[in-house]
């Protein structure tokens, strides 16, 4: 895993609430990726493993598009115009 991914798998687990445990091994892996420039294969399938496993259970509406997230539910309201009589 290059150091682009890492960061930016450990910043997407930055917007989730992690367990304790959890949290810990986000913040020594990030701790061993800073001492050595690398992680080993178990440490990075975790690592993948627990974001995806996050991402399916609170969906960020940041990453969908605005016609997705903002239109769902939504009533769009047409203004009414005036009709004038002679």
């Amino acid at each position: 895993m290059n150091k682009e991914r890492i960061e930016w798998v450990m910043s997407g687990l930055n917007h989730y609430k992690l367990a304790a445990r959890e949290n810990q091994f986000v913040k020594s892996v990030g701790q061993d990726f800073n001492q050595k420039n690398m992680l080993t294969e178990q440490q990075e399938e975790k690592l993948e493993s627990l974001y995806k496993e996050k991402s399916k259970l609170i969906p960020n509406k940041t990453y969908f598009s605005p016609k997705e997230s903002g239109s769902q539910g939504r009533k769009k309201f047409q203004k009414s115009r005036e009709k004038i009589m002679y």
